[in-house]
């Protein structure tokens, strides 16, 4: 592959959006991709690195529509029911697992390890099928309404122990002239050799950059009111804590004191 300009690929990174509303068929049905897109979306997520070459991912990809349905209620994220192609990207210990048994061999016991490499390599895998539909043409949305319904999300999808939802992801053909999207300064996230802890003033200087992206109906945007309502005491985080550990102890994936020993299949 030749290579590309510094400038082209600048300019692709900043053609991305998130998207949310997409091209469906007359009925409202989700219009499909041409296979050959999605043979080549599937065989870019599945090219992503993965650690110590275990592939501790799966996506469920959600096809039939009740399915697609109970999913977007669970996740309270309507779009997934419309989207061309939707898929709950999840870590997955349950296949090495099996693998090893299937070897003659005893699975270890790693829940927290479990959790840093299979999240990992489900976000590479997740990051690799969004970035070829974008080549595409397409948009999509990663979705982390799954905390919502975590509980409910592992009965629908039939998940067997060893295997945590991280995300939905949607992809299809806009609908919707999605806004660009500020981001913090390059200073503020990207560190050299040591870990520098922002100064006062530059994470104000943040908080402006960033207000823009909490504009609502030709209001000024207050970033700071959007990070407390997921992050700040009392806000969508701490609520979404107990349902996660809950999830973690029920798919034996909860390197707590109450972890639950034993094969995670």
């Amino acid at each position: 592959m030749l290579p590309r300009s510094p400038e082209e690929v600048r300019a692709f990174f900043d053609a991305h959006r998130t998207v949310r509303q997409y091209r469906t068929q007359e009925d409202g049905s989700p219009l499909a991709l041409p296979p050959e897109h999605l043979d080549v979306i599937l065989h870019a997520a599945q090219r992503a690195p993965t650690d110590a070459t275990a592939q501790l991912y799966s996506l469920i990809r959600l096809v039939d529509p009740g399915v697609r349905q109970a999913v977007a209620d669970l996740t309270t994220n309507a779009h997934i029911a419309t989207a061309s192609e939707a898929f709950v990207v999840c870590a997955d210990v349950h296949r090495v697992s099996r693998l090893l048994e299937v070897g003659g061999h005893i699975g270890g016991d790693f829940p927290a390890i479990a959790v840093h490499f299979g999240i990992g390599d489900a976000v590479l895998a997740g990051q690799n099928l969004l970035l070829a539909a974008e080549l595409l043409g397409y948009q999509g949305c990663w979705i982390g309404g799954v905390m919502n319904g975590l509980d409910g999300l592992l009965d629908v999808l039939a998940l067997p122990a060893g295997v945590l939802p991280f995300a939905a992801l949607t992809i299809g053909t806009p609908a919707e002239e999605a806004p660009h999207r500020p981001r913090l300064a390059r200073e503020l996230v990207i560190h050299t050799d040591a870990y520098r802890p922002a100064a006062p003033e530059e994470l104000l200087a943040g908080i402006d950059t960033m207000n823009p992206i909490a504009a609502r109906s030709g209001k000024p945007g207050d970033w700071l009111r959007l990070l407390r309502s997921y992050f700040g005491a009392g806000g969508g985080m701490e609520g979404r804590e107990p349902g996660l550990r809950a999830a973690l102890k029920r798919q034996r994936m909860w390197a707590g004191e109450e972890q639950q020993t034993g094969p995670t299949h």
